[in-house]
């Protein structure tokens, strides 16, 4: 049960509400105060009204709306924001980056031409995250749903991360001939989570260093959520086998959990008083823990700030933050 936050109106973004993680994450933080109102991001609008009316009757809070949101799509960002600001909402507490994609059939390109799974995954939210900044309430909070393929230390079903500079994560080369674009897709996936954890001890920092504001940025790991719709572009097997039989054995599995769980685990990063003054972290689950080795490399992290800016043209009147 979650700890009851004070009760004056505050928004709550999440990105992907409209189904798994952010579903589940938006349920429960609709249900720990009837004041919560909850913005479903999502790309679409009929699901996302679909997510509105069921979330409204699970958790009888009728705060609870949608807001067009392509993250494959830097206009579209940019319209969110502009149409988010000039609505009368209660002040911005919370801002909750989930959405995210694995492709393994082809490479997919987003309506700027960045490979998708960077380009959404990272791009999209990294530029939506700065925008929102200044509208933020002084002691908001941040999460980047990243995920513990990140680390290749640990043993997962997807293939570990290769991070050489983000340009080359935007603009990818031809694949090798001796690879798969099974292995391809699921490395790109594993390093754009990773991508999520330097922008965020990234972004951590940078406000706590540049603004006077006390927004919390913690990065969270999910762990391995069976039958969410995570395999939909894997090979049809693998995606039977992921969809209906991992599911029965998600309990017996250490790093295995169901939706709804995650889901709370997720909700409390925000609402969770505790947490007030906690930032740059991570969190596996509600447990604070280290990321990998590879996520505190530094040089890692200024390339991607400094590309991402360049990629997004992000621009001075559009972040409280340095650009440099």
């Amino acid at each position: 049960m979650l700890t009851k936050m004070n009760s004056s109106p505050r928004t709550f973004i999440i990105t992907g509400g409209n189904s798994g993680l952010g579903y589940a994450c938006a349920k429960h933080i609709a249900k720990a105060d009837s004041n919560h109102l909850v913005i479903l991001a999502c790309r679409n609008a009929a699901k996302a009204n679909e997510a509105v009316q069921s979330l409204t009757k699970e958790t009888n809070n009728k705060n609870i709306t949608s807001l067009e949101l392509d993250l494959a799509s830097l206009e579209s960002v940019r319209n969110f924001v502009s149409m988010f600001s000039s609505l009368n909402y209660p002040p911005l507490y919370a801002l909750v980056c989930n959405a995210g994609l694995i492709m393994v059939d082809k490479t997919h390109y987003t309506q700027d031409g960045f490979e998708s799974t960077f380009g959404i995954n990272h791009l999209g939210h990294f530029l939506l995250v700065n925008m929102l900044l200044e509208k933020m309430i002084d002691s908001g909070r941040i999460v980047f749903v990243s995920s513990g393929t990140h680390d290749p230390a640990q043993k997962t079903i997807v293939a570990a991360p290769v991070y050489e500079n983000a340009r080359l994560l935007a603009y990818p080369t031809e694949m090798s001939s001796n690879e798969s674009m099974l292995t391809v897709g699921q490395r790109r996936y594993s390093t754009s989570k990773l991508c999520n954890i330097y922008c965020a001890y990234e972004l951590a920092e940078r406000i706590e260093q540049q603004t006077k504001k006390k927004i919390t940025v913690n990065a969270f790991n999910p762990g391995q959520m069976a039958g969410t719709g995570f395999s939909r572009t894997f090979p049809p097997l693998m995606r039977f086998v992921m969809k209906h039989l991992l599911p029965a054995f998600a309990l017996f599995r250490p790093n295995g959990n169901a939706a709804n769980k995650s889901g709370e685990a997720l909700a409390s990063l925000v609402l969770n008083p505790d947490l007030h003054e906690t930032t740059g972290k991570y969190f596996d689950g509600t447990r604070e823990i280290k990321s990998s080795d590879l996520s505190y490399n530094r040089d890692n992290r200024k390339d991607l700030w400094k590309t991402s800016v360049e990629l997004t043209k992000l621009n001075k009147r559009e972040t409280i933050l340095s650009l440099d």
